[in-house]
């Protein structure tokens, strides 16, 4: 098999793997409904937090990192035997790229999937793991200023990308670091993407009226 040919077939299994929609089952499990008809209209942790309870929003927040971390994680551990020497980088962040957009756009719900934030947190946790302790703390620091959980997770994501680019600055585009550049880039103006909707309401403030979300739109 070729290194192409495993790559291809890692990242469609962590697609398929990332696109399980935790909050949505849960919903499910527990309201006899669609979580989406609740709250915010969101499938993600915060939702299911606010609507069923803030013990099943964490779980929600757990297994939905998880199912970013755990394809990672073993696609890094694996790349020896699956792939060939200039391919053994690149893998894992294909790998996670692949479950932070199954996530995101999961064919289990017609591709309206949630914002990345906790998926993308599993990933990097094996990717980067020096980067995400600096953007853990400005997401808490966040949160605790703005009370708002997607400001706190867009100023993650740019923190993310921002310390992985600083630490590799000496050799960002080698064949070894420049999958990881990318990511570094990549990710964070993703996740921005899909937090459009929150900052277009951000920006016009309370007391304007905005458009709804999309639907079925979702959270983290």
């Amino acid at each position: 098999m070729t290194s192409i040919v495993s790559i291809t077939i890692s990242c469609v299994a962590a697609f398929l793997v990332g696109g399980i929609p935790f909050g949505y089952l849960l919903g499910r499990l527990l309201l006899k409904d669609d979580i989406r008809n609740h709250g915010s209209g969101n499938i993600g942790a915060t939702n299911v937090g606010r609507v069923i309870g803030w013990k099943w929003g964490g779980l929600v927040l757990l297994l939905d990192a998880v199912k970013g971390l755990l394809p990672t994680l073993l696609a890094r551990n694996m790349a020896d035997q699956l792939v060939t020497t200039e391919y053994r980088s690149l893998l894992p962040v294909a790998v996670g790229v692949a479950a932070i957009a199954g996530h995101m756009y999961p064919i289990y719900l017609k591709l309206r999937g949630g914002k990345g934030v906790a998926t993308a947190l599993g990933v990097v946790l094996v990717l980067a793991p020096k980067a995400v302790a600096v953007a853990f703390g400005v997401f808490l620091l966040t949160v605790a200023v703005t009370r708002t959980v997607a400001i706190a997770s867009i100023a993650a994501a740019l923190t993310f990308g921002g310390t992985q680019l600083f630490l590799n600055a000496s050799d960002l585009f080698s064949a070894e670091n420049l999958p990881m550049t990318i990511f570094a880039v990549g990710i964070p103006i993703l996740i921005i993407w899909r937090h459009r909707s929150n900052l277009v309401k951000l920006w016009k403030g309370p007391g304007e009226a905005s458009p709804p979300d999309p639907p079925h739109d979702t959270q983290n």
